[in-house]
């Protein structure tokens, strides 16, 4: 594996004592079995020598043809992105597609890595049509421009994690680990290996060193065909440099890499094999770096002396660009150009040209490449989608990671306690030990309503880490490392214990300090509704964050929501209230369920009385009439009611608070089982967001 020199932090492509390939890996772990089903010293590992003469590389030529790209624009317009593009690429090679902001460098990547649909034109690997077939996906790797990584994992750590959901789980622990290392030899990652990634608001790797540590994500199974989309993007000089010869070394291993990249320094040039400048979605020039400037100068545009070459052919075709014929003499002269050009010489002259493109696959797997997801040599059974793990080993891995990655962030989970347990104190202060009066039930009801509310609310700060998360679960899944049922139910199963926690915190809180009654068994259901209402609350803004991307808009919809929730929900006008028009709201309302469920658990007991004798006048204009004409008129009312009523008459209960306030249709417990159901319902929905709405938006 390559390594890294500190004076010059440059990495040599030398000989001398390398890290064991994943390959190579595979292949002592096969020979082992072999060893033990035979009888003999299974501890004698076989070590392909892949370095050695005799061992060639496997040959490899990706060709496309007249490829065409066209989206529809506003009023059935058509733009055209790709306009017979043409080239070819083969292993060993690096090749970079350049071109202006909009020119189609990034569409064409996309369209060779077979993530566009509706292009026209050919792509063959070895002569068979890749086009919409499943093997191109799981013998590539793609390699976003965009670092999507979790910031408080190290690099290690990272790159293990990737090892973990996309190498075969016939692989050990310690053969995983080992591949883990050499390929943090062979990034230049050594003296970052245990630095978190890092991001605004912790210190971590450098640029650089993040977007080494991407690459190292996608090719951690080895690829083929390596695809990336600007990986020098954002990057200084020194830093692209350092990216790019990390390419070539992948190069060099038997792949082949092709690349998007935005002006390249002379150094980087150096590196490169091919070159497609594009210009409008048209190919201006097409062949090797060294080519160019004979090419140019063909043109009548020579490179002058200590000119950057590219950066003198990118100004070239913007300056052509603007011009009233604009790149179409170019155009024509580098299909001429190309033309009068001899053919290329290809790997396809090496002794294994007779070689099929199966037959290529299998024999490049034995020689130290895999197929992400397993160890099968047969290109036939690698059409098929596959995964490393079953979906349990799958749930653990990612439970794992997420909580790796949120336990290093105490700040997070000290700010939301003590938001809970803030909101708590001042709902518990403010409602201190309240009495059985009249006054006592309506702020009962005042702080049912407000604590339910709040356990909704309180959710909404989970609206940003899906949607942080949702590009990096999209380049997970592409890849097969994992299914998304694993990827929901992980999900649930690191956010319930964190809920639990909250709920309790809450619910200690405010139980006794406000006086609620029941004792025991009231306050563990007290717990329990909380906890489904968190739940359910969680839930909703889960799938919202799935559905929606963009953070402002989410927030947006899952407040407006939840607003009308609280209006709809029963705390300010009851059921029976309700227009028809809107009653059918009243039942979606997520908040009606806990909010009945607490006041059922709280008034449900018929001895308590909350109106006793004159305490029915509390709030009317009777109140300051002196208690002894109260009690006449209780006589009176007495004597036409055929009963008598006293100061200590109990003229309301729990029961009748509950009639009154229009709950009369559900139990506590049936209030729970949907509360529950709520949040199960929008785990659902999550789960077919994932599934239907995450997809790649290129049609």
């Amino acid at each position: 594996m390559p390594r890294v020199a500190a004076e010059s932090q440059e990495i040599s492509f030398d000989g001398g004592c390398e890290s064991p390939t994943l390959g190579e890996l595979l292949k002592d772990l096969e020979y082992g079995h072999r060893k033990k089903d035979s009888g003999e010293d299974a501890s004698v590992h076989h070590v392909l020598d892949l370095a050695s003469p005799e061992t060639r590389p496997v040959p490899f030529l990706l060709s496309f043809n007249n490829l065409c790209y066209d989206v529809k624009g506003k009023a059935a317009s058509v733009k055209t992105l790709l306009n017979d593009v043409s080239g070819e690429v083969c292993d060993g090679d690096i090749l970079a597609v350049l071109g202006a902001s909009g020119a189609g460098k990034s569409t064409l990547i996309d369209a060779l890595a077979g993530r566009v649909s509706s292009l026209r034109g050919t792509v063959t690997l070895n002569g068979e049509k890749l086009l919409k077939s499943q093997l191109l996906k799981v013998i590539s790797a793609y390699v976003i421009q965009d670092d999507l990584l979790f910031p408080m994992l190290t690099v290690k750590e990272t790159l293990m994690f990737a090892s973990e959901f996309r190498l075969p789980r016939s692989l050990s622990k310690s053969k995983k680990m080992a591949r883990v290392e050499a390929l943090i030899n062979q990034l230049g990652l050594r003296n970052a290996a245990d630095t978190i990634i890092g991001n605004e608001g912790h210190r971590g790797v450098s640029g650089g060193e993040r977007r080494r540590v991407s690459i190292g994500i996608d090719i951690i199974h080895d690829p083929i065909v390596l695809f990336l989309d600007e990986p020098t993007s954002g990057l200084d000089s020194t830093n692209a440099f350092m990216v790019v010869q990390v390419l070539k070394r992948i190069a060099r291993s038997g792949s082949m890499v092709i690349m998007s990249i935005h002006q390249p320094s002379a150094r980087i040039i150096d590196l490169l094999d091919r070159l497609i400048i594009l210009s409008r979605g048209k190919s201006v020039f097409s062949g090797s770096p060294t080519s160019l400037p004979q090419f140019l100068s063909d043109f009548g545009h020579p490179v002058p002396g200590k000119e950057n070459i590219t950066e003198f052919a990118l100004d070239l075709v913007r300056e052509l660009e603007g011009s009233t014929k604009g790149t179409e003499e170019l155009v024509e002269f580098n299909e001429k150009w190309q033309q009068n050009q001899s053919p290329r010489a290809t790997p396809m002259t090496t002794p294994y040209k007779a070689l099929s493109l199966k037959e290529s696959i299998t024999t490049s797997v034995s020689r130290g490449k895999l197929v992400s997801g397993s160890t099968s040599s047969n290109p036939i059974s690698m059409e098929t989608v596959s995964y490393a793990n079953t979906p349990l080993v799958e749930t653990y891995i990612l439970s794992k990671r997420y909580m790796k990655n949120w336990s290093r962030t105490p700040e997070l989970i000290i700010t939301r306690l003590a938001t809970v347990l803030v909101t708590g104190l001042i709902l518990a202060t403010i409602y201190w030990r309240l009495d059985n009066t009249p006054r006592g039930a309506q702020e009962r009801i005042a702080f049912f309503s407000f604590a339910m509310s709040t356990m909704f609310y309180t959710c909404a700060d989970n609206l940003p880490v899906f949607i942080h998360e949702r590009y990096i679960f999209l380049r997970e899944t592409t890849h097969n490392a994992y299914r998304t049922y694993s990827y929901v139910i992980s999900h649930v199963l690191v956010s319930l214990p964190q809920l639990l926690a909250l709920s309790i915190a809450f619910a200690v809180t405010t139980f006794w300090t406000v006086g609620l009654s029941g004792g025991l068994e009231s306050f563990l259901y007290y717990c329990l509704i909380i906890y489904a209402a968190f739940w359910s609350g969680s839930s909703f803004v889960t799938f919202i964050s799935g559905l929606i991307p963009n953070v402002m808009i989410s927030f947006m919809v899952t407040i407006s929501y939840l607003s009308y929730c609280l209006l709809m929900g029963g705390f300010f006008i009851n059921r029976d209230r309700i227009p028809g028009y809107w009653i059918w709201f009243h039942y979606i309302s997520l908040m009606k369920y806990p909010y009945e469920a607490v006041l059922i658990n709280e008034f449900d007991d018929p001895s308590r009385c909350f109106v006793r004798g004159v305490q029915v006048f509390d709030g009317t204009l009777f109140a300051k009439v002196p208690d002894a004409i109260k009690v006449k008129m209780f006589d009176t009312l007495g004597n036409s009611l055929g009963t008598k009523i006293k100061e200590s008459t109990c003229l309301r209960t729990g029961p009748d608070l509950l009639l009154q306030q229009g709950i009369s249709q559900l139990s506590k417990w049936d209030c729970l089982w949907i509360t529950f159901a709520w949040g199960i319902f929008f785990r659902i929905l999550f789960y077919l967001s994932l599934l239907f709405g995450n997809k790649n938006k290129r049609t």
